[in-house]
């Protein structure tokens, strides 16, 4: 064969054989849950579309949903807005609510605080409006700076801590289920920063790995974007990742496993549970995932500390 011809075939060979390598490590973000996408992804955080266990939150400014495509795309959880301060209720609440239960979809409520109105009124309001469903997930506290609204008041770190806690506690009374705490990076930096420690929390980063955001050893929940794209939602939704094992989030569902403090209250395992192997090529996703052939790549490197200077997304 003609020199000029092999080189010509190398070359093409070996293009093919980066764009497979490329592939490979763009894939494993896509992978588990085919159906859904993302209308401007960021490589940063390609490890939390690597999870298993994936949802999505959603209030009024999803419109109307589809909540049987939604669950026919793998959907394993959803955070849904209940109310606000101390006298909005999410117009969208009580039909999402009914419908995500009736498509077998394990849903939460959350409450997002006004530093405006006291912890009292706000309890009150939440205990008016949040079901006390026993099948439903955990409440949640959204608790962030409302820069952008009526209320852009920031108060002080303690009594922020103070009002958090007293509704927490209401949450809890309630519910009689542990709380989740969803924040975003600046008012954890401000507020929450080694603070509450035995409870679980759902944090914010689009853009990086939480490691490198949050001065924190460990979270449950990541909200990865805020551009998905999900059957049975029209334009953008957010989309989060549960941090833990299949085990664990049954028995959290159950009220055996505390994910805040990772202690079992009954049916823990006689043994530590062991990493599972990584899964040869061409073994299949869960069928809750959607059953897509997977591809795997190697590990990302370890994320930098946070500084002050890449702390924002």
């Amino acid at each position: 064969m003609p020199a000029g011809k092999l080189t010509s075939r190398r070359t093409g060979l070996g293009a093919l054989a980066l764009a497979v390598l490329l592939t490979c490590f763009v894939e494993p973000a896509l992978a588990l849950y085919p159906k859904k996408g993302d209308s401007a992804p960021h490589h940063g955080v390609r490890d939390a579309r690597r999870k298993t266990i994936q949802g999505i939150d959603v209030s009024r400014w999803q419109g109307e949903i589809d909540w049987a495509r939604v669950k026919d795309a793998g959907t394993r959880f959803a955070f849904i807005k209940a109310t606000e301060g101390g006298d909005h209720l999410d117009p969208n609440f009580k039909r999402n609510w009914s419908e995500a239960k009736k498509h077998g979809i394990p849903r939460s409520a959350y409450h997002f605080v006004w530093w405006c109105r006291s912890a009292k009124d706000q309890v009150r309001w939440i205990k008016k409006h949040i079901p006390r469903d026993p099948d439903a997930l955990p409440p949640v506290l959204d608790v962030e700076w409302q820069n952008d609204s009526q209320c852009t008041r920031k108060i002080s770190r303690e009594l922020a801590l103070a009002k958090i806690t007293e509704m927490l506690k209401g949450l809890r009374e309630h519910t009689g289920k542990k709380p989740i705490i969803y924040t975003d990076i600046n008012f954890h930096e401000d507020v929450l920063e080694g603070e509450l420690k035995d409870y679980p929390f759902w944090l914010r980063s689009t853009a990086a790995p939480l490691a490198k955001r949050y001065a924190r050893d460990r979270w449950e929940f990541w909200q990865f974007t805020t551009t998905g794209r999900v059957p049975g939602i029209s334009g953008d939704v957010d989309r989060n990742a549960f941090f833990g094992s299949e085990r664990e989030f049954e028995a959290w569902r159950q009220g055996r496993f505390d994910i805040g403090s990772r202690k079992w209250h009954g049916g823990e395992p006689k043994i530590a549970e062991q990493r599972a192997l990584p899964t040869p090529a061409g073994a299949r996703a869960p069928g809750a995932a959607g059953g897509t052939q997977l591809r795997f790549a190697p590990p990302g490197r370890i994320p930098p500390a946070r500084t002050a200077a890449n702390r924002n997304e």
